[in-house]
Order: C-alpha cells, then structure tokens, then sequence
C-alpha cells in the first residue's frame, strides 16, 4: 500500500519577498515535512534584507530562498492550500485551479515600515511572529479537525 500524498501549502503575496518568505520558513521548521511548501509572488522581487534578518534572529537561514512567480505554478501543480498573505494579492489572485482549501491570512507588509534600522527591523520581527502564531494555530486547528473527538 502506498503512503498518503503530503497535502501542499502555497503561500502567496505581491513580492514574495517578505511574508510568504517567512511563511514558508516557518510551517516548515513547524511542521517539518509532513507538508509540500512553497510561496510565491504576484510580482516578485528579491528577498528584502531585513525579512533576511529577521528570520536569522530565530535561527532560520533565507539563503537558499529564491523569489517566484505564481504563474510558475499556475496550471501545473495542485495545491491543499492556498494562503494568501496580504489584501492586495487577495484582490489580485488570478484563479488558481485545483486549489481545496483558500484562506486568507493578511499581515501588514512590514517593507513599508518607516523609521531607523532597527524599527524596520523590530517591523519585521513582529510580522514574522504575527505569522508564527497564525501557522501555529493553524496547525492545531487541522490536526483538531483531522483527529476528530476523543
């Protein structure tokens, strides 16, 4: 007998350069590979430095990252889920077919913060464990779900 196909997570966001960067990050330092993860932009641009940053202040490495296009996956691959990060890509999402499951989960983008380095990048770190928490009670949530009651 086979095993079960992984279910698949596609984040998803304008730039894919900051919060589905460290979403993706984050479900698979939490979930470890119980899950097939990806993230993707609308318009992507390379990774910003201080996304970087804040995720090397909780031990998680952005280096193998590399921003890409949703139309990349568009059409070619099914996706569990598809989470969208910030109001704008929700308004802009083209149909993605085969999708199960679309929530829409949207963070400020921490890009815009103003101020000296390190409020930008405190900016950051607040996204990115704003982001935590949601995966976290999301994971709970499925399993809940999955498990069904006692």
């Amino acid at each position: 007998m086979s095993e079960p196909k992984k279910p698949s997570v596609l984040f998803l966001c304008v730039n894919n350069s900051c919060r589905s960067q460290m979403a993706e990050a984050l479900l698979r330092r939490h979930a470890g590979d119980r899950f097939e993860v990806e993230s993707a932009g609308l318009e992507p641009r390379e990774i910003h430095p201080l996304a970087r940053a804040a995720m090397a202040e909780v031990g998680l490495d952005l280096s193998s990252h590399r921003p890409k296009n949703v139309r990349d996956f568009l059409g070619k691959r099914h996706f569990g889920y598809l989470i969208i990060l910030c109001a704008e890509a929700e308004a802009k999402c083209p149909v993605f077919p085969g999708i199960s499951f679309r929530l829409d989960w949207p963070f400020p983008d921490p890009a815009k913060a103003e101020g000296s380095e390190e409020e930008r990048l405190n900016a950051f770190g607040q996204v990115r464990d704003a982001i935590e928490q949601r995966i976290l009670a999301w994971l709970r949530e499925r399993d809940a779900r999955l498990l069904g009651p006692d």
